[in-house]
């Protein structure tokens, strides 16, 4: 077996984004992983917080059924994949700000979302997620104004500590009632964070919307022999 291989990569204004797949003899499986030079997003052996970010936020999504959705940041696919899950989500709009990852999913290189850019429910769009979050246009540029029911986001490490210093302007209160503006009524933002819940952030988030939760969620981790956590905020615009 294979113990190392690259299997795609590319430059972009943030840094060299890649994929690679090793077999790690810890965990006796293959690990997909995704770096943007040397600093870890992305690892296939951590995801039950991702999935998680899906099953909170729409969890709050009141409404019956065709639920339109976007996902902030498509990385290894398991926010998206999650998503899909729920049988009310009738369009599910992924916003990438890089073509490479993009185009891994499009080729079906990693075998547990084999399929996810090929679902009739998916549009996969290569563009800057915060600056159409905080556009009067938004998220559709056929259709400009356009709202949804709920937006997950996962591209930064956490509100203060984010890929690309650009990007904290978004966790403001400015920056997220712009966001907020391409919600529906009673619409819900979810967030996934690496660290734990932050009060300063918590704090923002109250500002802009209503019924904020913050929630830690649980994993085994196999490197530590203990439990890690990542954590999922949920807010719903008034």
């Amino acid at each position: 077996m294979t113990r190392f291989e690259e299997l795609g990569w590319r430059d972009s204004p943030m840094g060299e984004i890649s994929l690679r797949r090793r077999y790690d003899p810890e965990v006796r499986a293959e690990v997909y992983e995704v770096k943007l030079d040397e600093d870890f997003l992305m690892s296939s052996l951590f995801t039950v917080a991702e999935r998680e970010l899906s099953h909170l936020g729409l969890a709050r999504v009141e409404s019956a059924g065709d639920l339109e959705v976007i996902v902030g940041g498509l990385g290894l696919g398991y926010t998206a994949l999650a998503a899909l899950e729920d049988p009310r989500v009738r369009d599910l709009t992924v916003i990438e700000y890089s073509e490479a990852v993009i185009d891994w999913h499009e080729r079906d290189l990693l075998p547990d979302t084999v399929g996810l850019a090929a679902d009739e429910r998916v549009h996969l769009a290569c563009a800057d997620f915060f600056a159409a979050a905080t556009s009067a246009d938004g998220f559709d540029p056929e259709r400009p104004g356009r709202t949804f029911d709920a937006i997950l986001l996962d591209i930064d490490h956490s509100p203060s500590r984010v890929l690309h210093s650009p990007h904290a302007e978004f966790y403001t209160p400015a920056g997220l009632r712009a966001m907020a503006e391409h919600l529906k009524p009673a619409g819900v933002f979810a967030i996934w964070s690496d660290d734990p819940p932050e009060p300063e952030f918590m704090t923002v988030l109250m500002e802009v919307f209503t019924a904020v939760k913050a929630k830690r969620v649980w994993f085994d981790n196999p490197y530590t022999g203990g439990r890690s956590s990542n954590t999922v905020y949920t807010a719903i615009r008034t």
